[in-house]
Order: structure tokens, then C-alpha cells, then sequence
């Protein structure tokens, strides 16, 4: 019974674990007990640069310039707090106050981004980089991301500080300026202000930095993660029990 067992599983293996299966990558290798991020000896980069400059090396393959650097810090500063009122800093704290484990809030956070929440950079990215102009853009999508906030009606000044950082140094600003392009003409056509908010700008960074669309979420969330830790811990340390709505809170309909 125990060699028909044996035999079971070994094939079982094989069916399930193709033995041609393998992961490639060139972004990192251990050699000789020395592990390198693409080419770069971890311990030099421990000892000699920024956390700031191996997430550029990591996203991109290559460590930043000193302007490439400044952009992506003031970005992922900009990522890490709006107000405990956004999802991704009120439901970790909610998950947390329920008695989950640090991991399983930060979880719950992260699983709050979305194209509504943090998670525009992207596509705004891809419609900014895709060679149309401001005009087709407009006329081809319904829904353009990157732009309006419940908070800035007139003016998201992360988006505006961002904006004048690229400029100061030294990027091209191709990027924003199709993106103020698409704003002039959504508030022609809304006939309200839509002002670029902090997922567009970020969407423009990430393309003068040579980043992947892909990253967009990602990014946000490289950021984001800081502040939700510090809500987290906040409310562990409060020993808050768990939340429940008020009635007055809730609308019924029939």
C-alpha cells in the first residue's frame, strides 16, 4: 500500500509540477553568497544610496539621476496621506479595530485601491503616452482618469506642486502639458472645473521618469503604505474595539 502511495505521488508531481517550469528574471541573482539587484551588489546599495534610489532601480533597471530621484521622493511622499476619511486609511484601521493581525489590515488597505481610489495613475498614464492628441483623447474615452477631487474643486495642489517640481527640474513636461490640454477642454465641455488631481500628476511623473503604466497602482501603494501602517499602529495603540455604524448613519429604501 505505501509503494502504491509513493508512486501516486511521485507521478501526481509530475502532472502537476512540469519539470521544464522555471522562473526567469533578470532583475536579480545570488553568486558566490553575494545577491545583486540588477548588477548592483545589495551591500553597496545598503551602504551607499537612498530607499528612494533602489525602488528607481528596482522599477526601472537603473539607479536615478539626482532629478529623477527628487521627483519620485516628492510622488511617493505625496501617496502616503490624504485624511483618514479615504478607504485606504479608514478600512485598514477598521479591519484592524476588528482584531485582525497588522498584515491582514495592511491587506485590507491595499485592497481598497481601485480605478476610483489611488488606482488612476495608470490608465491615465497609457491615455497621456498614447501619441493622440488632448482633442481625440477627450472624444474617444467617456470617463478620462486624472481628473476632479471631492476635496479640490478648482485646484488639487499636490498636482500643482508636482507640476512646478518637474519644471524645476529640468523635464521635458510634454506630459502635463497634454494633461492641462485635456482639462481645458473637459471644463469646456463639463462646464464645471475638472482640475488635474494627484493620480493624473502622478501619471505624468511616471512617464517623464520612464516608468511603466503598469506601475501606476504600485506606485501609489509603495506610498500609501506608510500612512496606513501609522493608522494601523495608531489604532492598536488606542485599543479601539471594533466600529459599527449609527443608525443615523444608515439610509433605508424600500
Amino acid at each position: 500500500m505505501r509503494k502504491f502511495r509513493r508512486i501516486f505521488l511521485y507521478w501526481l508531481k509530475k502532472l502537476l509540477m512540469p519539470t521544464n517550469m522555471k522562473f526567469k528574471t533578470a532583475i536579480s541573482q545570488t553568486k558566490n553568497n553575494k545577491h545583486y539587484i540588477w548588477g548592483k551588489d545589495i551591500l553597496e546599495l545598503m551602504d551607499r544610496h537612498s530607499f528612494t534610489e533602489v525602488i528607481f532601480l528596482f522599477l526601472r533597471g537603473s539607479l536615478p539621476k539626482k532629478n529623477e530621484q527628487a521627483l519620485l521622493e516628492a510622488v511617493l511622499i505625496a501617496a502616503t496621506e490624504n485624511g483618514i476619511e479615504a478607504p485606504s486609511l479608514f478600512v485598514p484601521r477598521v479591519v484592524a479595530a476588528s482584531g485582525n493581525e497588522f498584515h491582514a489590515a495592511l491587506a485590507a488597505g491595499m485592497l481598497s485601491i481601485g480605478e476610483k481610489h489611488g488606482g488612476a495613475a495608470g490608465k491615465a498614464a497609457e491615455l497621456f503616452s498614447c501619441g493622440k492628441s488632448a482633442e481625440q483623447i477627450v472624444k474617444e474615452n467617456k470617463i478620462i482618469p486624472g481628473f476632479g477631487h471631492k476635496m479640490y474643486k478648482d485646484e488639487d495642489p499636490r498636482a500643482t506642486l508636482l507640476h512646478q517640481k518637474s519644471k524645476d527640474l529640468g523635464f521635458s513636461g510634454k506630459y502635463f502639458e497634454i494633461a492641462k490640454e485635456i482639462e481645458k477642454i473637459l471644463a469646456e465641455k463639463k462646464g464645471r472645473e475638472l482640475p488635474l488631481n494627484i493620480d493624473g500628476a502622478m501619471a505624468c511623473c511616471m512617464l517623464e521618469l520612464g516608468l511603466d503604466a503598469k506601475l501606476g497602482k504600485a506606485l501609489f501603494l509603495i506610498g500609501r503604505i506608510v500612512g496606513m501602517s501609522a493608522h494601523i499602529l495608531e489604532e492598536y495603540k488606542q485599543g479601539n474595539s471594533y466600529y459599527r455604524l449609527g443608525e443615523d448613519e444608515i439610509e433605508y429604501q424600500e
